[in-house]
């Protein structure tokens, strides 16, 4: 199989740098990342793909029974770095895909050496002594939403979750990304995203580890950004200046700035 042209991946920056393997979340796809792409392709080599089901990726390739478990996007990640014989990889994923990152470093340890979580969150439902910012009966009624109409679940739901207000054109970035998301897929991908719980899998991460929150973040409050770092011995957490939960698109800069700042003390 083109590993390549299955996931669209793209290669750019500096050959022979630092590797980084950059990750998008659900409903999105890797134009997610074009903000910080220029300033990272500087002093690295940038990886970037689109998970099956998602973005200019192969839809032949999709099936639910892989695609239906967090461990099936964690393969596409594996597959990537075994084609482009990937080593010493920093793995930047935001949202859910900070959890893919964390199973494929512990499958392929050889591959990784750092993780960047970008708004990570192991488990979106509340649970005794933890706080995922939803109940179950909420994450209950989105999945229900969703699944009986998505694009106008992705209408009121997108801007919910990029937050800043007074900049609508976020939010309507990533209402039309969501929108432009296949609905059968995405049901899937929503299903693995929101009921996923990876809070076991954060004793498993062996690299040095930033974990990047916003002060402001509906899908990820800051209890989980100080949950995942507590949970990972020697991981530095940042709080960025920045509200929502894609500060990938809202704040690039400052996102930018923190990896760079990341990779050049994990080298």
């Amino acid at each position: 199989m083109d590993i390549r042209r299955r996931n669209n991946v793209t290669v750019t920056g500096r050959a022979g740098g630092q590797v980084l393997l950059l990750a998008h979340g659900f409903g999105c796809d890797q134009n997610m990342w074009r903000l910080v792409v220029p300033a990272l392709a500087r002093d690295h080599q940038v990886v970037l793909f689109d998970y099956v089901g998602s973005g200019h990726a192969d839809p032949d390739a999709w099936s639910e029974q892989r695609y239906g478990s967090l461990e099936g996007y964690a393969q596409d990640v594996l597959d990537i770095c075994e084609d482009l014989d990937l080593r010493d990889v920093v793995f930047v994923g935001h949202s859910v895909s900070a959890m893919v990152g964390v199973l494929a470093a512990a499958q392929a340890p050889q591959r990784f050496s750092g993780l960047v979580m970008v708004a990570p969150s192991p488990r979106y439902i509340d649970d005794d002594g933890y706080r995922g910012g939803f109940g179950a009966d909420d994450i209950e009624e989105l999945l229900e939403s969703l699944e009986s109409n998505y694009l106008g679940w992705s209408a009121a739901m997108a801007p919910v979750i990029m937050g800043n207000e007074d900049r609508p054109e976020l939010g309507e970035e990533l209402t039309a990304s969501f929108c432009a998301t296949d609905p059968d897929m995405a049901r899937v991908f929503a299903r693995t995203t929101f009921l996923s719980d990876s809070r076991a899998d954060l004793k498993t991460v062996a690299v040095p580890t930033l974990v990047l929150e916003c002060r402001q973040d509906v899908i990820a409050p800051r209890e989980v950004g100080a949950y995942v770092h507590a949970a990972i011995p020697g991981s530095r957490l940042v709080t960025l200046e920045a509200t929502g939960h894609c500060p990938q698109l809202s704040a690039p800069q400052a996102t930018a700035a923190a990896i760079t700042e990341f990779t050049g003390g994990a080298r």
